[in-house]
């Protein structure tokens, strides 16, 4: 039995918890930019259809009286920090997906004690830091990931063993994992709708609609998921993006933004203990059609020149100066925990 936790609203509660006079207003979490979208949306705000993900001027049309906060993303990581430590708290492993949500197993085998456990956090992250925690308890990852989603906010599902089919067959087809808005469209039309009829599928309609992925998400559909807790989830990359509210045309002025992207890499990958050896940049142009390009370096760095230097070599390969861009972004992989520089030859 392991618990999955998702903080209700995260960014949201966050900026409520710091700002009462917020408290029970619409408000959503975005930049100010005119391409600005919405981080994420208090429970107020979604009456209206708020959520995150949608440019913030079409929130602003549904909720006229929506409150917009900008994000500050390093309180963020550190309010996290606190929430996960408590997460930490008596658990054998615990499995980060974001910011805001985490596997935990506590190496129980009793139902009552998981339950416990969840109990006893999600009080001690209301008491101590002044958020809400969901919870849900089940066998398998993806059940409890499901649970946790169908008791928000601030709410606790059990899904006791024996029982994961039978919670899992009325919800939503897109609810499995595996299965995006593209496959749902084509399940739609081969009549499928819930996660018990994916349950039920035969062998050749599973390969005719999934290939050779599609026994193992019939057995997810079915509740059966062995997929332990993994407390070695490492980071495999850092990345920022920046979307411009006007498009940017001038080589130099990409530059520039690379420039400061750069220091920011640089910083989280400080933060991480780690250095990359590949670095790659991103650009999205006002045809919406994106340009890659990536570069190897001879030794793993977090020096912000460094990175710059790769970086600006890949934008040079990328960009014609004149072609509009309305995004750009940079990338660092290849990570390592080394804390030596081996020394070039060359």
């Amino acid at each position: 039995m392991i618990v999955h936790f998702d903080i209700d609203a995260f960014y949201a509660a966050v900026e409520v918890r710091d700002d009462p006079s917020l408290r029970g207003k619409p408000l959503a979490v975005a930049g100010s930019s005119r391409r600005a979208v919405v981080l994420t949306a208090s429970y107020e705000a979604r009456p209206f259809g708020v959520r995150s993900a949608i440019p913030l001027f079409r929130a602003r049309v549904m909720c006229p009286e929506l409150v917009v906060v900008p994000p500050n993303h390093q309180h963020y990581r550190a309010v996290s920090r606190e929430v996960f430590a408590i997460f930490e708290d008596g658990a054998k492993a615990v499995e980060g997906l974001s910011l805001d949500e985490a596997f935990v197993d506590i190496g129980a085998a009793e139902t009552d004690d998981v339950v416990a456990f969840a109990k006893n956090v999600r009080e001690r992250v209301r008491s101590e830091l002044g958020l809400t925690v969901s919870a849900g308890v089940a066998r398998g990852k993806m059940t409890a990931k499901i649970a946790s989603d169908s008791c928000k906010p601030d709410g606790l599902a059990v899904v006791p063993p024996g029982t994961e089919a039978v919670f899992l067959a009325p919800q939503p087809v897109g609810r499995l994992w595996g299965v995006g808005p593209k496959a749902q469209a084509r399940l739609a039309q081969a009549g499928v709708t819930t996660i018990g009829e994916f349950a039920m599928l035969d062998d050749a309609r599973l390969f005719a609609l999934f290939g050779r992925t599609g026994k193992m998400l019939r057995e997810l559909a079915r509740g059966n998921d062995d997929r332990t807790v993994s407390a070695d989830r490492d980071t495999v990359s850092v990345s920022t993006e920046e979307t411009f509210e006007f498009d940017v045309r001038e080589h130099g002025k990409l530059r520039d933004v690379l420039r400061e992207q750069s220091v920011e890499i640089a910083e989280r990958l400080r933060q991480h203990g780690v250095r990359g050896a590949s670095v790659g940049v991103k650009l999205k142009g006002a045809d919406f059609k994106i340009t890659s390009r990536q570069t190897h370096l001879n030794e793993p760095t977090d020096d912000p020149e460094a990175i710059y230097s790769a970086a600006e070599r890949c934008l040079q390969r990328a960009h014609a100066d004149g072609v509009p861009i309305r995004l750009i972004g940079i990338r660092i992989g290849d990570l390592t925990e080394e804390t030596t520089r081996q020394m070039s030859l060359l």
